[in-house]
């Protein structure tokens, strides 16, 4: 009975939960689809009638296309690069055995004490210095770079799990250490990638400061800086139900990458969590 109780409370903070993301999310599709006369007229009326074409305008006016491609080329490039890196990275610290290997292992663990945005000065100043301000470019190779302690914990979660006899074998074979790395690591820590996949993916496509700050021309900007561009000019404009419109396009690709993505990041956290 204790057990059937518990359960019941548990499912319902977690639909409450739910309403606090989904409402305000299904209050923006709606006044989405109004017209700028009925969205002044109540906070909570219905769309007398569908206006789908402020999709239409909202594509146009605001250059949604544009900002989504340059996301979109920024979030590939940045995920290409940084996950090589990282489970690179991640197979040195975890399973090549050298002199200073847990010294690097526990400085890079003390970054994730530091905020983030401690670094965005000095990161402002590298880019300046070397030329990088008001380029897509920059911002791939600021995010393929800079060290990514979380990554690297994820994916070394997965990495000391494997058995060493895997890697014996793969020597016994003659298998140099690229390829060990290549053929038997990857393909076993496939979980912990995708899952660290899906979240960059999450993380480089929501970023709004870096970009902000470091792109200037419009026609670069990401789907964050040109959203909020978008904001700053509905105080001259008014044109909220576009603004709406715009905001639910910006939402489809995350939702859409989490939706199919799902399942591997559940079963990715899962297998992670029971192995750690």
């Amino acid at each position: 009975m204790k057990e059937k109780i518990g359960n019941f409370i548990s499912r319902f903070i977690m639909l409450l939960f739910s309403l606090t993301v989904l409402f305000p999310l299904g209050w923006i599709v709606i006044k989405s689809l109004q017209t700028n006369r009925e969205f002044f007229a109540g906070a909570w009326g219905w769309p007398e009638v569908a206006q789908w074409e402020n999709y239409a305008e909202a594509w146009n006016s605001l250059h949604i296309g544009d900002s989504l491609m340059n996301t979109l080329v920024l979030v590939g490039l940045s995920l290409l690069l940084s996950l090589s890196l990282t489970t690179a990275a991640a197979y040195v610290l975890t399973r090549v055995k050298f002199r200073g290997r847990k010294f690097l292992r526990s400085y890079v663990m003390f970054s994730l004490f530091l905020p983030g945005v401690n670094a965005l000065v000095p990161t402002y100043v590298l880019m300046r210095s070397l030329g990088l301000l008001n380029k897509l470019s920059g911002l791939v190779l600021f995010n393929s770079l800079c060290g990514d302690a979380f990554a690297l914990m994820v994916l070394s979660s997965f990495m000391q799990t494997i058995p060493k006899e895997y890697e014996e074998s793969a020597a016994l074979d003659g298998a140099s250490l690229f390829q060990t790395f290549w053929k038997v690591i990857i393909p076993m820590s496939m979980p912990g990638v995708i899952t660290l996949a899906t979240f960059k993916v999450l993380w480089y496509y929501n970023d709004f400061m870096l970009p902000y700050i470091v792109l200037q021309d419009q026609s670069k900007y990401t789907i964050g800086v040109n959203m909020y561009a978008a904001n700053q000019l509905m105080q001259y404009k008014a044109d909220w139900v576009t603004l709406c419109a715009g905001v639910v396009l910006a939402m489809i690709p995350p939702v859409a990458v989490y939706i199919i993505f799902q399942k591997h990041v559940i079963a990715g956290a899962t297998v992670g969590g029971l192995k750690g």
